[in-house]
């Protein structure tokens, strides 16, 4: 029997992982999956839909459901995490406050004020989650999904001996935009990336042994491709190298773009492409969509996708349950794997799944300038990590303190000011430091 369990089964993630879960060959008809969900109303959404999905398919899986882990994790083989902790009520806080010190964030759910108080919210759930997973599949594996993903994977890398690897589309989405960008089919495009999660870097782009970059900031002269991703695009012809996460979300994540409003109006779009305010003022629209997007297809109002995704998740699945080798891209503890980066954080590189688990990969050195652009951001999850485990209220001001959009803006006096005005905000939804 394979049992997967999806904890936070409300979320979005959820159909695009069960559907390429029945486009596993052999996988066979003695499958568990367990959703487990806090709100019993989009838990109850979540289990219709798997239950759809698994009957379009053909498949005769089981399908179980409660709110109450306990009764879901005992023989999970795989366990989903995509856990959401109070996000609906504290986005408007975590936009609207650090707004009136001159912090304009675009997504704000990773670093930022945003990513820290989400780290604060977030982690504290995830650890009692993996106090039972412990309990009661001890033998699991953990794939995360949850953002902040560098702060979440360190966490449990910390606390827990489970193995768990943390799984982003970045890698795959931004890959595939490249093989646009440069008109080349996606299977001639032979790239290398490594570092951080949101942030990792393509230090290798080369078909048939002709490096690409001259030719890539050869095309984003042209003005319509520079508008389709402003801060990537203009950060790589300075730095050398092309990055992982969208344009929004990579201008809050270092302290060139967002600082005053000409470097906004210059290189930040609207939208993801770096829009003040995208996230906060969408989110709890979207969350809502979904909900309805998933009544419409469990009526049949619409139809459902049986196309994979490029979602990692059952390609692990895939690849040990069927002894058949796979190379995903994984967040994973820095055991030596990329040489100038903190062995004690996570990184992001290529990982070999197999039969017996996840082998990260040797990467090696970046080019130190944008090590030293991970780094700093490094110091910013284990800070705030750190003021989890160590009830620590002065780590995660400390954290907010080297955030490198915050400190572009801010005095120290400005940051400290703010961090006590999101901590007394949200008390009700974080647990109390010390």
């Amino acid at each position: 029997m394979n049992k997967v369990t999806i904890i936070g089964a409300g979320s979005s993630f959820t159909k695009d992982i069960v559907v390429d879960m029945t486009n596993i060959a052999n996988l066979g008809d003695d499958v568990i999956i367990g959703l487990i969900d806090l709100d019993p109303v989009r838990l109850d959404l979540a289990r219709q839909l798997v239950e759809k999905v698994v009957s379009l398919a053909g498949r005769k899986w089981r399908v179980t459901a409660s709110t109450d882990r306990k009764e879901v994790l005992p023989g999970s083989n795989f366990v989903i995490n995509q856990i959401e902790v109070h996000g609906l009520q504290t986005v408007k806080y975590e936009y609207e406050i650090p707004l009136k010190y001159g912090v304009k964030q675009c997504i704000g759910d990773t670093l930022g004020p945003g990513g820290l108080f989400k780290t604060l919210r977030t982690l504290p759930a995830w650890l009692d989650i993996i106090r039972d997973i412990e309990a009661y599949c001890p033998e699991c594996v953990i794939l995360n999904y949850t953002n902040p993903m560098s702060a979440v994977t360190l966490a449990t890398v910390k606390t827990t001996e489970i193995p768990v690897v943390g799984l982003c589309h970045s890698i795959q989405n931004t890959s595939a935009q490249l093989a646009k960008y440069l008109d080349i089919p996606y299977e001639e495009l032979k790239w290398r990336a490594g570092g951080i999660n949101h942030m990792s870097w393509f230090v290798e782009l080369s078909r048939n042994g002709q490096d690409l970059y001259p030719e890539l900031k050869e095309r984003m002269k042209n003005p319509e491709l520079l508008r389709r991703d402003p801060v990537r695009l203009d950060a790589m012809k300075y730095l050398g190298a092309f990055v992982s996460e969208s344009s929004g979300h990579f201008s809050e994540y270092i302290p060139y773009y967002r600082k005053r409003e000409d470097l906004l109006e210059r290189h930040c779009g609207v939208g993801y492409n770096g829009g003040t305010g995208f996230y906060a003022n969408n989110w709890p629209t979207w969350r809502q969509e979904n909900d309805e997007q998933i009544l419409r297809r469990i009526s049949g109002q619409e139809e459902i996708s049986f196309e994979s995704s490029n979602e990692y998740a059952a390609v692990i699945m895939d690849a040990m349950i069927n002894h058949t080798p796979k190379v995903i891209y994984g967040n994973v503890a820095n055991t030596g794997l990329i040489d100038n980066l903190s062995n004690d954080g996570v990184v992001e590189v290529a990982c070999l799944i197999d039969r017996n688990g996840i082998h990260p990969t040797h990467f090696g050195k970046l080019p130190e300038h944008l090590a030293a652009l991970c780094r700093s951001n490094m110091a910013f999850f284990e800070l705030a990590v750190t003021a989890v485990l160590n009830n620590d209220k002065e780590a995660a001001m400390h954290a907010l303190m080297i955030d490198p959009l915050t400190s572009a803006v801010c005095s120290l006096d400005e940051i400290q000011s703010m961090f006590n005005e999101l901590y007394d905000a949200e008390k009700p939804f974080i647990a109390e430091l010390r």
